[in-house]
């Protein structure tokens, strides 16, 4: 039997059970910040010398130059040519689906003139540039994930983005075909053969091969976290990821193995992932704990589930949906399911949240791998301030500004007389220049 926390919001010590349980702090190991923070600096210093010397250590591969760490792309077309057609025409569904939905998200650049007493004969604007060289992180090896590289890769090439690096790590030589298809499919320039902290800082800071990117993007372990974090402001980054969350609301009239499977797709992916149901039917809570305790011997990964369950995993009793939904946005989960005869009413209750599946058909996993929305999402309550990756991660906005001669008289005096009360004259006489010219 699963020992997965039972709540109710009924319960005198609600309150307290809950902030334990959402209590996550991706506290920052000083171990693993010393190591990061040595290999950035000495990637830094070394370049190529030092990703190879790591490589060698860390992925045990045998390279003498990084020539032998690059994959051509002939490789990559390869890959895809090769591919059996049932995984083929999945990748190139799912990747059509992401290309669609991702070229509503592009920004637009706009002008206006501003007619107003004080501006009149100024022109006022918006120009979107998208980034120059963006570097995706993509986890390798046996955790091969080929839809993050979709993910990632695809809102990129809409934004516009001249050029594409990807890292990826291959541990003994260990390479996912399904990867290097995905690559393909999705236009990546480059794919480098390297992974952990080292490749970050060759993406940060650039070597005599790798070139320096604008933005570093996608997973990664503990090292490349930290290494992110690190590097920010120096590029930008996408988001530093806490364990992966999902979130059920439940009328109780869903087969509760849905739900149970539902629960369990999230808490597959490592022993600190999150998965909570909210449902006000109590009998119905005890079915699905009955499917969990049924379901969990024929998972693959049945200790791994089993330990995220006990570990961060509840099913909760709420006293009605409105409740549910408040709980829903204190939580602010990155996935969250509406299991609801009428789930379309319940949206708009929705504050929080970094996607939301809508209705007892729309299961979590599709949004992982082929509905079209991007499946990196904030995690550990950042969907309070934060959104999914997107097209408008790789665009830029640049502000317009064009002021007549009309324009900078009136608008100098403003100018003017705010700098002097900020006590910074220079910039109160460079106004005043074109209002006396």
């Amino acid at each position: 039997m699963i020992g997965i926390k039972r709540l109710a919001s009924t319960d005198a010590d609600f309150e307290e059970r809950l902030r334990a349980l959402l209590a996550f702090e991706a506290t920052q190991d000083d171990a693993v910040e010393r190591t990061v923070a040595a290999i950035l600096a000495d990637v830094k210093a070394r370049g190529d010398t030092a990703v190879i010397d790591y490589t060698q250590r860390f992925d045990r591969l045998d390279a003498a130059t990084m020539a032998d760490l690059e994959i051509p792309q002939e490789e990559l077309r390869r890959a895809l040519a090769d591919l059996p057609m049932a995984q083929r025409q999945a990748l190139e569904a799912a990747a059509g689906r992401i290309r669609r939905y991702h070229q509503r998200q592009l920004l637009q650049s706009w002008r206006y003139d501003d007619e107003s007493e004080e501006g009149f004969g100024t022109m006022l604007g918006q120009q979107i540039t998208p980034l120059d060289r963006v570097g995706l992180y993509v986890p390798g090896g046996k955790a091969s994930y080929p839809s993050s590289v979709l993910m990632n890769a695809i809102p990129a090439r809409v934004a516009g983005v001249g050029e594409l690096i990807m890292v990826v790590p291959t541990p003994a030589g260990e390479q996912n075909p399904l990867v290097l298809a995905a690559a393909a499919l999705a236009g990546v320039d480059r794919v480098f053969t390297i992974g952990g902290a080292q490749a970050v800082a060759a993406l940060a800071y650039g070597t005599e091969t790798v070139p320096q990117v604008d933005k570093i993007v996608g997973p990664g372990n503990a090292y490349v976290a930290a290494a992110k974090r690190r590097v920010f402001g120096v590029v930008g980054i996408d988001m530093v990821a806490g364990p992966s969350e999902i979130l059920v609301i439940c009328d109780g009239r869903t087969d509760a193995e849905w739900v149970a499977m539902d629960l369990f797709s999230q808490a597959e992916h490592d022993e600190l992932a999150q998965s909570i149901l909210l449902c006000p039917d109590a009998a119905y809570i005890e079915r699905v704990a009955a499917a969990l305790d049924e379901l969990l011997p024929t998972m693959p990964r049945q200790a791994v589930i089993r330990a995220a369950l006990e570990n961060r995993g509840a099913l909760i009793q709420v006293r009605d949906l409105d409740e549910a939904c408040r709980i829903a946005n204190r939580v602010a989960p990155e996935h969250l399911e509406l299991s609801l005869a009428d789930a379309d009413e319940w949206v708009g209750r929705i504050r929080h949240a970094g996607a939301i599946f809508i209705g007892r058909y729309t299961s979590e996993s599709l949004g992982d791998y082929c509905a079209g929305p991007n499946h990196v999402l904030p995690t550990s309550g950042s969907a309070r301030f934060s959104s999914p990756l997107g097209v408008y991660d790789f665009q830029k906005r640049s502000s317009l500004i064009r002021v007549s001669q009309a324009g900078a008289r009136a608008l100098g005096r403003i100018a003017a007389t705010l700098a002097e009360g900020e006590g910074l004259p220079a910039h109160a006489r460079s106004a005043e220049y074109r209002v006396d010219s």
